[in-house]
């Protein structure tokens, strides 16, 4: 195989490399050698068929195999012994003119990575706010569960029911008389003024009484999701079986022992412990930005053009989707062209602060375990249906740079608590909104830091049309930032997810989908 570089220019490089028809007969040789043994053909015993039979039987299924086994194993021979560390997956072209049995042109782009200079990560310091939970917030907690619990107890014999009341019925649908599929069901229960049930349903249900039969009128929408009742008019027969009123008084511990703990005092433990692992979070968060903002004013590299790239579509992905929840998503679109640069520079930085993470955590032996390992692929597991589980498993274990994606978040992780090892840091207690004013501040150079995929932090956001500053929203969308894990074979995180998309893989689970138009039909929501 001869091998001639045709570009070398900044972190961009394209080589060319031309495998003999001699190099392709000969693994086409092998092949033949190998598989005659177990070759039949009429005419011959087992294991006696000529080669050269075997050759003109298989040889251009054989010969397009040789080639792409040549091809792969050029581009590895390539990338060792350039020593060339992988931005992407590179670009791999066989000439458009190329014919079987002859010499196989194949062209090879690709970038790399930077030299990462030596980081500095002396002089580092932080401040950690702190927030106390006080008991009123406990306290709010307690209701909030509480009316998401809410219980219903008998309503006295005669109660007509009213708004806030829950009703259990028995209830038959019809359309111009005749009962509909799915319109009949026993036992709903539905409380009154929740908005449940299509339109004007429930507002007829004020009044009736246990025990008394009642028909009334409906409408279905224009957009009911049930093509056959789409803007029917329907008339529902009604056998109320029960009404009920809010049970009265605080939550106590029969309220706790209903949610299956001991006591009221284990309930707001636990609710305590929660509140403070959201303030844990937040204080993290705050610490981590600032931390990425230090290392961000010390540090200025070059980064590959094609990880900018991917890491700018993702953040332009994300903030379409949110401009098109505005109430006018033209005009927000338009607000986030105006500022598509601002967005462009947030990828490099991400970029930039990603590479220098990873260096970071090489030159200091931090190393995800394969204990940690296994947990991340059981935990990413659990989105698929059961019966894929075990093919995604083997999967990620076989597809390196599948398991990078998912090393990629808790490498960093652990990276960012090594920083906040080496850092001075002091501590100062405030309030919540003191914390989370801090995060969402803005101060014209303060660039936000990463969320990395956890749950606690912001995402990007689209700018609102009548709204915040830019800069916030720029601001908001700079909190990702991921270190890509050291890994055999993986150069970087996006590679690893283009590829996945090419590869077969178990589909993920599907979020449970709205109830079905046989089943709104029956519960008339």
């Amino acid at each position: 195989m001869q091998t001639v570089e045709t570009l070398n220019e900044g972190l961009k490089r394209a080589y060319t490399l031309t495998i003999t028809a001699k190099d392709i007969d000969a693994r086409v040789d092998k092949e033949v050698k190998s598989m005659a043994p177990q070759v039949r053909m009429p005419g011959f015993r087992p294991g006696k068929v000529p080669a050269n039979l075997v050759r003109k039987m298989h040889g251009e299924a054989l010969q397009r195999d040789a080639l792409s086994s040549s091809i792969q194993e050029g581009v590895q021979k390539l990338l060792a012994e350039k020593k060339l560390r992988l931005a992407m997956q590179p670009s791999v072209e066989l000439g458009e003119d190329y014919e079987l049995g002859k010499d196989a042109e194949v062209k090879v782009a690709l970038e790399v990575l930077p030299e990462v200079p030596a980081p500095s990560i002396e002089g580092l310091t932080l401040e950690r706010l702190t927030v106390d939970v006080k008991d009123e917030q406990v306290d709010e907690a307690v209701e909030r569960i509480a009316s998401q619990q809410q219980r219903f107890d008998a309503a006295p014999e005669g109660h007509k029911a009213k708004e806030g009341d829950q009703v259990v019925m028995d209830f038959v649908g019809k359309v111009d008389g005749v009962a509909f599929d799915g319109g009949t069901g026993e036992g709903m229960a539905v409380v009154i003024g929740s908005g449940n049930l299509i339109p004007g349903f429930e507002d007829q249900l004020v009044g009736v009484k246990a025990g008394e039969d009642k028909t009334i009128e409906v409408t279905f929408p224009d957009d009911y999701n049930a093509e056959n009742l789409k803007g029917k008019a329907a008339t529902f027969d009604l056998k109320i079986t029960e009404v009920k009123v809010k049970a009265e008084g605080a939550p106590d511990d029969e309220f706790a022992k209903s949610l299956g703990l001991e006591s009221m005092e284990q309930l707001r433990g636990l609710l305590k412990g929660q509140i403070e692992q959201e303030h844990n979070g937040l204080t993290r968060t705050f610490m981590k930005r600032k931390l990425l903002d230090q290392l961000a004013a010390s540090h200025d590299f070059d980064v590959p053009p094609s990880m900018v790239e991917a890491e700018f579509n993702q953040i332009w992905k994300q903030l379409e989707h949110e401009a098109g929840h505005e109430d006018d998503p033209e005009a927000a679109k338009a607000e986030m062209e105006k500022d598509r640069d601002e967005y462009h520079a947030i990828a490099i930085r991400r970029v930039r602060l990603g590479l220098l993470l990873s260096e970071i955590g090489q030159a200091n032996g931090i190393e995800v375990s394969q204990a940690e390992m296994n947990r991340l692929i059981m935990e990413a597991a659990q989105q698929y249906n059961p019966k894929d589980r075990e093919r995604f498993m083997q999967y990620v274990q076989q597809e390196p740079m599948a398991a990078a994606q998912l090393r990629a978040p808790l490498y960093e992780d652990k990276v960012v608590d090594f920083l906040f090892e080496k850092a001075e840091i002091s501590e100062r207690a405030v309030s919540r909104e003191e914390l989370e004013a801090a995060i969402e501040a803005e101060d014209g150079e303060h660039v936000h830091g990463p969320d990395c995929g956890h749950d606690h932090e912001e995402k990007p956001k689209a700018k609102k049309t009548a709204a915040k500053k830019p800069a916030k929203k720029a601001a908001a969308a700079e909190e990702k930032v991921e270190a890509p894990a050291p890994a055999k074979k993986a150069p970087a995180k996006k590679a690893a997810a283009a590829k996945a998309e090419d590869e077969e893989k178990p589909a993920a689970k599907k979020a449970p989908a709205k109830k079905s138009a046989a089943k709104k039909a029956a519960d008339p929501e």
